[in-house]
């Protein structure tokens, strides 16, 4: 598959890539190096690990991080009641406890959390590591090993080696600073909010049948709020919710009025101050400049 190839079928998922993101997946895939995808929150950095995973036909395995993930919820634990239930069963037949021990710590009993699951399957999936700055630096510094070699050693049965090479991607809405390590092992690129033009492509693609003007007012107020002093500026995803809320009160694109567009706010701003800042004055403003 050529870079080209791959940003068609990302676009008929309905991912619109730019030049930068593509080329970035495509040598990701190329040269099998994991890729680091950092920017602002809802610039759709996880959406394009399932597109990546539906254009492909891969599966996508996710490992979300939050603060005090550890080996147990990312990489294996043992099934412990499985386990009891097994040694009380063994204790009534009287066998050797060294073999009840092999058969307890075997592969019966352990439970692949997605880090194991990424290397164990024989068709290499596509492994979601995100928001890895939520994350302790402790299990970065774990995860480094697991990237490096792709393989994970557990105490009671030994190491285990990945049967393929899944494709690696990383997010980080840059909430604390990664590592120079970690950034050495992957790819990079700053993933920011689409332009104009490619977030009407966007919403074209996604929302399908819109009314041309409806779609470029929005994208317009859109971009315009953006510039706005907000503690949260809306994403891709509240952009299309937007659209999908003026198209449910069935309002075409010579029809936006400004009480429509405040009162469907609630779509775009997610936080009390930013719907405090921005007033009906704002909004009439706002769209005054697009509409």
């Amino acid at each position: 598959m050529d870079r080209a190839a791959l940003t068609e079928q990302l676009a008929e998922t309905g991912y619109i890539a730019d030049d930068a993101l593509s080329m970035a997946l495509f040598l990701s895939i190329t040269l099998k190096r994991p890729l680091l995808l950092e920017g602002e929150a809802g610039v759709g950095k996880t959406e394009i690990a399932r597109a990546l995973a539906q254009a492909t036909g891969k599966r996508l395995i996710r490992l979300q991080c939050y603060e005090g993930l550890d080996v147990n919820a990312a990489i294996y634990e043992w099934d412990y009641q499985r386990q009891l239930l097994s040694i009380k069963a063994h204790d009534r037949a009287d066998l050797d406890p060294d073999e009840v021990e092999r058969h307890i710590f075997s592969d019966r009993y352990l439970l692949r959390r997605p880090l194991l699951q990424a290397i164990s399957l024989e068709e290499p999936p596509i492994l979601l590591i995100d928001e890895i700055d939520r994350a302790d630096e402790e299990f970065e510094a774990y995860l480094l090993e697991v990237l490096s070699d792709f393989q994970i050693t557990i105490p009671e049965i030994g190491t285990i080696t990945a049967r393929s090479v899944p494709h690696v991607i990383v997010t980080s809405n840059a909430t604390r600073a990664l590592s120079d390590a970690l950034r050495r092992r992957c790819l990079y690129t700053y993933v920011d909010y689409p332009t104009a033009e490619r977030e009407l492509t966007i919403v074209r693609a996604r929302i399908g049948g819109i009314d041309l003007r409806l779609a470029e007012i929005v994208v317009g107020f859109v971009q315009e709020l953006r510039r706005e002093d907000l503690e949260k500026k809306p994403g891709i995803a509240e952009t299309l919710d937007f659209v999908a809320a003026l198209v449910g009160l069935g309002i075409s694109g010579p029809r936006v009025s400004p009480e429509d567009v405040h009162a469907s706010l609630v779509c775009l701003l997610k936080t009390e101050a930013d719907r405090k800042s921005v007033t009906p004055e704002v909004s009439a403003r706002l769209l005054g400049k697009v509409a």
